[in-house]
């Protein structure tokens, strides 16, 4: 199949990238190239998707059997991409996000069917627009959109965390390595899963040019459920360091993170507990089973990162910001300890 993707770069876009050409796919690549990573096999189009002259241009003499949006994020991108592809291609793949799932949620188990609704983030917001765009258009004229909803997907670049700064998660692994203590949000037992980008990308590759995915949504994540302490232990253990966990109440680092929005993150994402169910993605693409499990996956990304020195990107300002709110809390529990 012919296969254009908008951005193909990123931690989900490119494992998918390669599974689509190790599938023998003719790929193309649209972005600005500031990456310089465009995949062996896979053609580029070097050009800004934002500036749409130069983008039709470059796109007029083309058509595919499929078209993936990674950096949509707002309405107004979607109605972009449909009038640039309503015409030239047999399906459209809008990458949404499971954030965008009520917050706080009415039952745990989430389905494609769980209403969307989040008034804590505005990414999440801004996705279910894009998504009542897509799907009017679907309704009212047959544009062939298939709905791609994420929850938390790593690589081999990061650990996936509940709490980090802007510059990653190096710090948090940092912080371990040293001995620090570290924040985890609420108590560390609400459920949550991690998805492998590898596991992510196979699953993906089965919907992409399947008719039965055209006017569906669906969630793609492991089955694998774990609890965030379970998450962190597993970092420490795969450093072989104990671990300092502090809890801080997510209200509480909403409130004092705001540089960090971790209104959005936490208290719209992750401080919620999730089970996912992944049947319609099991009956559209028959045999899928992620295959990464947790602990994992996390022991070969620690692996990567500490032979990588360019991914051990410092935050100085989080491990700052992370220092105060540790140091507020024991103040606090002293004081109480103290009457």
């Amino acid at each position: 199949m012919k296969v254009l993707f908008i951005g193909g770069t990123g931690t989900i876009s490119t494992a998918i990238s390669r599974r689509l050409l190790e599938e023998g796919h003719e790929l193309y690549l649209l972005n600005r190239g500031n990456r310089n990573s465009v995949l062996a096999g896979a053609r580029e189009i070097r050009c800004d998707i934002s500036d749409e002259m130069d983008a039709a241009a470059k796109l007029r003499d083309l058509s595919f059997d499929a078209v993936a949006d990674f950096i949509a994020f707002r309405a107004d991108q979607a109605e972009r991409d449909y009038r640039f592809f309503k015409d030239k291609t047999g399906q459209y793949i809008f990458i949404s996000t499971a954030s965008a799932y009520q917050k706080p949620l009415a039952d745990p188990h989430v389905t494609e069917s769980t209403p969307l609704a989040n008034p804590f983030w505005q990414y999440s917001r801004d996705k279910i627009a894009c998504e009542d765009f897509l799907n009017r258009k679907y309704r009212e004229e047959g544009f062939p959109v298939t709905i791609v909803r994420p929850s938390h997907t790593y690589d081999e670049r990061s650990v996936p965390l509940g709490v980090h700064g802007r510059n990653g998660s190096w710090q948090v692994v940092k912080r371990i390595i040293e001995g620090k203590p570290v924040i985890i949000h609420g108590d560390g037992t609400s459920l949550w899963t991690m998805t492998h980008n590898s596991d992510f990308a196979r699953a993906f590759a089965g919907l992409v040019g399947n008719i039965h995915a055209i006017g569906e949504a669906v969630q793609i994540t492991s089955d694998e459920v774990v609890t965030w302490n379970q998450v962190y232990e597993t970092i420490a253990s795969a450093l072989e360091k104990p671990l300092r966990s502090v809890h801080v109440s997510s209200s509480f680092l909403a409130q004092a993170g705001k540089d960090y929005d971790f209104v959005g993150s936490l208290i719209g994402d992750k401080a919620n507990s999730v089970v996912f169910d992944n049947s319609k993605l099991h009956r559209l693409v028959p045999g899928f089973a992620a295959q990464v499990r947790m602990d994992q996956g996390i022991r070969a990304t620690v692996k990567n990162m500490l032979a990588h020195p360019e991914l051990q990107k410092e935050d100085p300002d989080f491990d700052a910001f992370c220092d105060r709110v540790i140091a507020v809390r024991e103040k606090a529990l002293a004081e109480l300890r103290g009457r």
